[in-house]
């Protein structure tokens, strides 16, 4: 799927959601460059809520606001091989998996983050590589 074509895909989606779902979020965004996981062997990150957190913590409210980033790139790094990777639905997924954080963060509830955490001990580290 070319760039352009995940752009017009992500926007329709966002019609799609309702409004309270987006209440504080200043933009959704597609970035075309990929996001490898730094510390994961062959991990790509597909999408992040960003949440600049408290104004009173190192000024991270200054104007930023709550974004969600879709990394392009990731997707194409990920469907690469895979025959049956299904773009409509991995989008679909990433931006309301975000979108969920988003919602548990306006609400001060960290349970989808742990969940995440949990899920990521399952990744092969790139300073665990196996011997032999």
């Amino acid at each position: 799927m070319p760039f352009e074509e995940f752009e017009r895909l992500l926007a329709a989606m966002v019609d799609d959601i309702p409004d309270e779902f987006l209440r504080g979020l200043q933009g959704i965004h597609a970035i075309e460059e990929p996001k490898p996981e730094p510390e994961f062997e062959d991990v790509w990150r597909m999408g992040e809520y960003l949440d600049p957190g408290p104004e009173q913590f190192l000024g991270g409210g200054d104007g930023l606001g709550r974004h969600v980033a879709l990394y392009y790139g990731s997707f194409v790094r990920i469907a690469e091989g895979d025959d049956r990777f299904d773009w409509e639905d991995e989008l679909w997924e990433t931006l309301t998996h975000e979108l969920r954080h988003h919602v548990e963060s306006l609400a001060g509830d960290g349970g989808l983050i742990e969940d995440d955490l949990e899920r990521a001990r399952d990744f092969p580290r790139r300073d665990d590589r196996s011997e032999g």
